[in-house]
């Protein structure tokens, strides 16, 4: 998912902040100087020399020698300028080891619990745990709260700061204090870090149904190509519906979101981008879908995020399928990186993106037309667990939104 300057094309990506826990501007010329010892105040504009001003008080009298730290104190005024755009969650600063994060994401192989998270009001938040991983395991679940890492408390901390409380190699363990918001109750669990290979695109026939269930994990690259292929399989086992699966999917490339929805989409829009001067460019449908006739449900949840928002938004305001599930994250920007000197990174939103219907999704999500949540405790089926399932424990299963995507389909 990490961007990429290809014959002068910078790649787009659409996400949100997926932790694999485990884990030449003004503005940068500027931080090499602070980080020297002090910038002058004659040679840089008028709100630089605020910083500039701030950066030589701590230096000179903060009382605390050994917290007036050039690197932290740095990235700190970086990722307050960031987090001063009001993009919550999506534009933010990468450290170094935040930018080897994502890079291990887009090889879709990493160590860590396996969890997507957010700051949001000063709390660390589950926006989704990934499939498969110890996160998801251990019952965590969309909208947690991560009160204490190891005993130590998280309040005020920034993303970066949280990783690293929780970092560390695959058969090491770390202790998590959990909020559940819904219930107000509390919960502390131990979590082995894990080897994390995440697959992108996994389907199963439903036991007992005529009907595929289509698992897309994250947007990764080749996303769009796994998961024609997944289709043409459906389509020639005689497989007569489809249940879309974008249930915590944090996003990714922007491309392979356009990509996937086209399968299904014969003509119109993915979506509509904004750029900064408020200019607004549709992305038309990319012809040759192999499933735009299938009978489809799409389910969507609290963590479904980014690019997963913008294949399940293309779709809906096509009429092509009902939504099921609950209303998505919200995250309506569209990122590029663009490095910095020591190997940090800002993943900043170049573009705003609309449903072709024009409908804003930033801070407001994707509502389903069907409304159902998952009972506590409760961990969406993958495909890969109904293998060995009959059609009675399906039913008797505790995933009441894929129950409920069966009765959409009549099936």
């Amino acid at each position: 998912m990490r961007s990429s300057d290809n014959g002068g094309r910078r790649e787009k990506f659409s996400l949100a902040l997926v932790i694999a826990l485990g884990l030449g501007m003004v503005g940068g010329v500027a931080v090499d100087r602070i980080a020297a010892g002090g910038l002058s105040a004659l040679d840089v504009p008028r709100n630089f020399r605020l910083i500039a001003e701030a950066w030589n008080i701590i230096e000179a009298v903060y009382v605390d020698r050994a917290a007036v730290q050039p690197r932290p104190m740095t990235y700190g005024a970086i990722s307050g300028m960031v987090d001063a755009l009001g993009d919550t969650g999506h534009s933010r600063f990468l450290s170094p080891s935040m930018v080897k994060a994502l890079g291990e994401i887009q090889r879709s192989k990493f160590e860590g619990i396996g969890a997507e998270i957010q700051v949001r009001n000063g709390r660390v938040l589950i926006v989704a745990p990934l499939d498969r991983s110890p996160a998801q395991r251990a019952g965590l679940r969309s909208g947690d709260v991560i009160l204490d890492v190891n005993g130590h408390t998280v309040n005020g901390l920034t993303v970066d700061q949280v990783a690293a409380e929780i970092s560390g190699p695959a058969g090491t363990s770390v202790t998590l204090t959990i909020l559940d918001v819904g219930s107000g109750r509390t919960r502390t669990l131990t979590l082995e870090r894990a080897s994390i290979t995440i697959h992108d695109v996994s389907w199963h026939r439903l036991p007992g149904t005529n009907v595929a269930h289509v698992r897309i994990s994250t947007f990764g690259k080749g996303v769009t190509s796994d998961l024609r292929k997944a289709l043409d399989d459906i389509r020639r086992e005689g497989i007569g519906a489809v249940v879309l699966d974008l249930r915590n999917n944090p996003g990714g490339l922007l491309e392979e979101a356009i990509g996937a929805s086209s399968q299904f989409l014969s003509g119109g829009n993915v979506l509509l981008t904004k750029d900064s001067r408020g200019k607004i460019t549709p992305v038309p449908v990319k012809p040759g879908g192999v499933a735009t006739g299938i009978p489809l449900v799409v389910l969507i949840n609290g963590g479904t995020a980014s690019a997963a928002e913008i294949t399940a938004g293309a779709i809906n305001d096509a009429h092509r399928a009902e939504l099921v599930g609950q209303t998505t994250i919200g995250t309506g920007t569209v990122l590029s990186q663009f490095p910095l000197a020591d190997g940090s990174a800002l993943l900043l939103a170049i573009e705003e993106w609309l449903t072709p219907a024009g409908h804003v999704i930033w801070h407001k999500g994707i509502v389903p037309e069907v409304v159902v949540a998952l009972p506590d405790d409760t961990i969406p089926l993958l495909p890969e667990e109904e293998a060995g399932m009959t059609a009675e424990q399906l039913q008797a299963s505790h995933d009441t939104q894929l129950l409920r995507a069966l009765q959409v389909l009549g099936r």
